[in-house]
């Protein structure tokens, strides 16, 4: 393997200590090399070679970082990437992209002017989960899918102790955090749908930003509904769908992120693999019988995403998720609010 990659993480929040530390720390491709730590020094802790800088400007002019994750605030992710672009780095941002398409028409041109790769971190592609349904559809066994849901819910009687998501402004509320998500996943499944609904609100008194919210993509002979809640406590099965041969559901069963926060080591024994209680039931139609069978997903794993980004970096293979994919969603999501807003189905693309 060649050199690799000096990275440096924006944050040691959640996002940072779980979804990003473990994996470039493990991962001989990279190396664990900075963190922007603006007051709470916890990073070397867990990671005592990691240096610390108190500034994103002194962070970015450290010539030996090559690539920087930017995993703040959303409405933060356009103005840090921009900045670590120019600053000669390759740059991973968090999900949601951006806020905006234009930020991200912006982005991707500064990107490729600076000969820089930049990439999404949509990580929910890599879940076992969704690796199970996506196996299922791309091998027809519903035949021609044309009933879809996929939701994200859970139940919290409290606001998140990180203010950013529960303040009201750009790139707040349950749509851009788990929403981009969802639309993710549906675009990986059927491309780019023909128009869309959506209904954004809060259920919750507590609630200052949206916490609730349905979204219809409507394709020529397919219905796809995207739906999260934060005040479901009983759960129901995260993916339905059916087609003109047969059905398929599935929980959101994966269990990385709760091995992760657990402290367990990526690729430890029994990584991404779910317990034999939370095999996907399909019940299809195959040579001419029909068949009612319970099926075990693949393996999960986040590590494929920084496996193949490690490759696309040194020896130009494809990103695992290319920021006109992660702009893709963002059109969706402006889509959907406008819809929201007006109380009616929006063409996709079309302004």
């Amino acid at each position: 393997m060649s050199t690799p990659l000096q990275t440096a993480l924006c944050s040691f929040g959640m996002s940072g200590k779980v979804f990003h530390a473990p994996f470039i720390h493990t991962n001989p491709g990279f190396n664990f090399y900075a963190v922007w730590e603006r007051s709470k020094k916890t990073a070397h802790q867990f990671y005592p070679q990691v240096k610390s800088f108190d500034t994103l400007e002194s962070m970015l002019a450290d010539e030996t970082i090559e690539l920087v994750i930017i995993n703040t605030p959303n409405v933060t992710h356009f103005e840090y990437a921009k900045m670590a672009l120019k600053a000669g780095k390759h740059v991973i941002v968090e999900k949601p992209f951006v806020i905006n398409v234009a930020e991200g028409d912006e982005l991707m041109a500064l990107a490729k002017n600076q000969n820089k790769k930049i990439s999404v971190y949509h990580n929910r592609r890599f879940d076992s989960d969704f690796r199970l349904v996506r196996s299922v559809v791309q091998e027809g066994l519903l035949g021609e899918t044309n009933q879809v849901e996929i939701r994200y819910d859970r139940f919290k009687e409290q606001l998140s102790p990180k203010l950013h998501k529960e303040t009201p402004g750009p790139g707040a509320g349950l749509f851009y955090d788990l929403g981009s998500h969802l639309i993710d996943q549906a675009l990986q499944l059927f491309g780019k749908p023909e128009a869309v609904f959506g209904d954004l609100t809060i259920l919750r008194p507590i609630s200052k930003v949206d916490d609730y919210f349905e979204v219809v993509l409507f394709y020529e002979r397919k219905r796809v509904i995207l739906k999260a809640s934060n005040q479901v406590r009983e759960g129901v099965p995260a993916y339905v769908l059916h087609g003109s041969k047969g059905s398929l559901i599935k929980s959101r069963t994966d269990v990385q992120e709760n091995d992760l926060i657990a402290g367990k080591t990526p690729g430890c024994e029994g990584w991404g693999i779910e317990p034999e209680t939370s095999k996907g039931l399909l019940h299809t139609e195959r040579n001419n019988e029909i068949v009612r069978e319970f099926i075990t997903p693949p393996k999960g794993n986040y590590m494929d995403y920084f496996d193949q980004l490690y490759k696309a970096i040194r020896f130009e293979e494809p990103l695992p998720v290319t920021a006109t994919e992660g702009l893709e969603v963002i059109k969706v999501i402006e889509a959907a609010i406008k819809s929201s807003k007006e109380g009616r189905v929006v063409k996709f693309n079309v302004q």
